[in-house]
């Protein structure tokens, strides 16, 4: 946003410069992130002097050109000029060496004494667009020689503006702050309350008076939609070039001027934040306006030219017809807008629903100054006061007269927000004591009312027009801003408890897992969750979808994990390992929403080296991943077949009977639809079931192992449909205290074994923390396990 110091000083006197201005804007919380300074005139006729021509002949040695001998004041000197109209006698803008030009392009050149065709030129003849005095090039610029005195500088005579323009990064909550009267405002409070000079000029109802009547009429078919809307009728108006003074403003802030009309608008809402509209009077149909819901599958013409279809949701201003001439908030129609030959206006101001227009300029891609500050919430109380100063620039610049009184909507005053202060709450988040008084001396330059003076608190009204400021912690967040963020001081004691804290929730979880993965190469990915999908049953379809891309919420994010890897593979980048922390969506008896953390893996596990050759990642390789975040959990965890259409192999981590983690190899078809050709593995975790489930006692830790561990091996040979995680849960309920760890080093099937068999090589980790264990001990617990694996899965021992 764009900030001129000079326009800014139209409603706060200070004694800063500009420099000073922004330091302390940025304090405030309005990011200053640069300065620019704006030259009206760009060069300010600095080096242009006023000349009269006193000879003129034609150059010996080339057709275009003139030798012209001009009087500056000074000894006569010899200009050559390539103009087609410059001629003895005329009085004109001359550049002398040293001089530097700006041109057009942005560009910049010094006038320097040059021979030219073997003729001695000594300055240069100016045309009008080459000193930023106007846009023709036909010719020099010839000046009245009763008004222009020869040898005065060329800019005595014209207004030279230069201003400072500050660049502020404004974040999209301050809509308050979205004008120039608004950061007056704010600069205003802190330096009140700073012990700073300012005199800050509050905007209030101009003096207008009405002559005669008129036949509008206003009607509002739903208050909710437009709880304020006021109109005015001006009569007499020429549509006109603005003035300089005018022009030079919105050039300053980068807006072209338009007409005086147009400009005005423009002027209103970049110095209070009210947007307002101009309609040609003539062109409203039955001289009413109404104020509704559009009709769907209407063709509206923008002012932009483009021809839009109306899908019924916007916020529409018709005339008694019911003919749309505007989309309220965002964006005029070409057939009501003003024009050359318009000679009276409907003017107006009003408060749009933000929600209504959001949607609309969404739906329609469009995106304006006044869209962008009615979407985030206007102020309703400067409507009437932003109107009365436009009237009273019609009046003076456009010579129209409000015919008339203002017609206006206002059926229920939108209240200020009730809030009660508390000073403890205060000292609690700010670290410090901030004095009552001060307190009450920063509420009220913020213009923030104290109804009344409570025990330990106040209880005030925040204005409306500081929608962001709804609660308690937001009034404290004000305090600090214009009290200053400096001021709080680091303490010298730090206090902190010895209390253990609770179970972490599950945001330390998402984030301890975020960690742990990018600690281990995995990139974090985050995707859209509106999606298309081809697979409807049981998605969740948006009710106005923006586009048929993005009709349904996503059921997984795999697919959006493919088109990450599509991407990336597509740019040579082949060696991928992502994760992502999103919800999904499913409908069923009524609708579902789960959290998920997903992983997906593609390429090879490292870069290939001398050392380390092409080993490509496989579904073992993520599996790893998957068991060292649910390490984390400190629950027993059991593994089952999976059958799901997006793995072409997959198994499900399960806890008390609860899925915990699905993962596997992605299918071919999957792999096809998302334009990925290489195999890719994928792995996702119940973030809310994980938490539920996750240890919530005290862990205690343990001395070092004193005694040896003992391991023994089993050779187990069971039915095919047997898997190792059936063997390794069976193991783990063994209630011995001595069986620590259980794990598998070979898997066998073939020859000399019986069809339909298969053979587990399994090693058990057996030791005691208080004694040596004996044989018999040892015995004891290998005959419980085998009798176990014999009872169960009918396994029998091999040599």
């Amino acid at each position: 946003m764009k900030i001129s110091n000079n326009w800014l000083n139209d409603y706060i006197k200070t004694e800063l410069k500009p420099e000073k201005t922004a330091d302390y804007l940025t304090d405030i919380g309005l990011e200053v992130e640069g300065i620019e300074t704006f030259e009206n005139i760009v060069g300010g006729l600095e080096g242009i002097l006023v000349g009269k021509v006193l000879t003129c002949e034609k150059h010996p040695n080339a057709d275009k050109l003139s030798i012209t001998t001009v009087d500056t004041g000074g000894e006569p000197v010899q200009i050559i000029c390539g103009a087609p109209n410059v001629a003895a006698g005329q009085t004109v803008a001359v550049a002398v060496p040293g001089t530097v030009i700006h041109t057009r392009d942005g560009g910049s050149f010094e006038i320097k004494e040059a021979k030219i065709r073997g003729e001695k030129s000594q300055g240069m003849i100016c045309a009008e667009d080459e000193i930023g005095l106007g846009d023709s090039h036909d010719g020099i610029m010839v000046l009245d020689s009763t008004k222009f005195e020869v040898g005065t500088p060329l800019a005595a005579y014209y207004h030279i503006e230069k201003d400072h323009i500050y660049e502020i990064g404004l974040t999209p909550n301050r809509t308050d702050a979205m004008s120039h009267y608004g950061v007056a405002r704010d600069l205003n409070a802190f330096l009140v309350t700073n012990s700073l000079k300012s005199e800050f000029e509050k905007a209030s109802l101009q003096p207008i008076l009405f002559t005669g009547s008129n036949d509008f009429q206003i009607e509002i078919e739903d208050s909710a939609l437009c709880p304020r809307y006021i109109g005015a009728v001006i009569e007499g108006v020429t549509v006109a070039e603005s003035p300089e003074w005018l022009k030079n403003r919105l050039k300053s802030i980068g807006l072209a001027s338009t007409n005086n009309v147009v400009d005005i608008t423009n002027y209103i809402l970049h110095s209070f934040g009210q947007p307002l509209h101009a309609f040609d009077a003539d062109r409203i149909a039955g001289k009413k306006v109404v104020v509704g819901h559009s009709h769907p599958g209407t063709d509206f013409t923008t002012l932009d030219g483009i021809s839009r279809k109306l899908n019924g949701s916007e916020i529409m201003i018709k005339d008694a017809n019911g003919n749309p001439l505007c989309i309220a908030g965002v964006l005029g129609g070409l057939d009501s807008g003003v024009s050359a030959s318009t000679k009276t206006l409907f003017l107006e101001s009003a408060y749009f629903n933000p929600v209504a227009v959001r949607k609309a300029a969404k739906a329609h891609s469009i995106n304006t100054d006044a869209s962008f500050r009615f979407e985030r919430g206007a102020d309703p109380a400067m409507t009437l006061t932003a109107l009365t100063y436009a009237v009273k620039m019609l009046e003076e610049l456009a010579g129209g007269r409000l015919t008339g009184s203002i017609l206006e909507h206002y059926p229920e005053s939108i209240e200020d927000h009730y809030i009660i202060l508390r000073f403890s709450r205060i000292e609690q988040l700010l670290g410090t004591k901030i004095h009552r008084e001060k307190v009450k001396e920063i509420l009220k330059a913020l213009e923030i009312t104290v109804l009344n003076d409570i025990q330990n608190g106040l209880e005030i009204s925040v204005p409306a027009y500081r929608a962001d400021v709804t609660r308690e912690v937001d009034v404290i967040e004000e305090i600090l801003r214009i009290y200053g963020y400096n001021k709080i001081e680091t303490p010298k004691k730090n206090s902190f408890s010895s209390v253990k804290l609770g179970v972490q929730d599950r945001a330390q979880l998402e984030n301890a897992w975020a960690a742990s993965l990018q600690g281990n190469g995995f990139n974090e990915v985050m995707n859209n969750s509106l999606t298309s999908v081809k697979d409807t049953e049981n998605a969740v379809k948006l009710l106005n979808p923006l586009s048929n891309d993005l009709a349904y919420m996503r059921k997984s994010l795999l697919e959006g994990m493919l088109d990450n890897a599509a991407y990336n593979i597509n740019r040579k980048s082949a060696d991928l390992k992502f994760f992502e922390l999103g919800n999904i969506y499913h409908k069923k008896e009524k609708y579902e929403e789960r959290k998920q953390l997903a992983l997906l893996v593609t390429g090879r596990e490292k870069a290939e080296n001398w050392l380390v050759q092409k080993s490509a990642t496989d579904f073992y390789y993520l599996k790893g991943y998957v068991n060292l975040l649910l390490s984390h959990l400190g629950i027993v965890l059991e593994q089952k077949p999976l059958s799901d259409d997006r793995f072409s192999e997959a198994l499900e981590i399960v806890s008390a009977g609860r899925t915990v983690a699905r993962l596997g190899k992605v299918s071919p078809r999957l792999l096809k639809d998302a334009d990925v050709d290489q195999e890719c593995y994928y792995a996702e975790i119940e973030l809310d079931t994980a938490q539920e489930l996750r240890h919530k006692g005290t862990f205690k830790f343990a001395d070092l192992p004193r005694f040896n561990k003992i391991r023994r091996d089993l050779a187990l040979l069971v039915d095919k449909s047997v898997s190792y995680g059936d063997l390794h849960t069976l193991a783990l309920r063994n209630k011995s205290a001595f069986l620590r760890n259980v794990s598998l080093f070979d898997v066998y099937e073939g020859k000399n074994l019986p069809d339909g068999k298969k053979s587990y090589a399994m090693s058990f980790e057996l030791f005691s923390e208080e004694k040596t264990l004996e044989e018999k001990e040892i015995t004891a617990v290998m005959n419980s396990l085998i009798k176990s694996f014999q009872k169960e899965f009918n396994a029998e021992l091999r040599g």
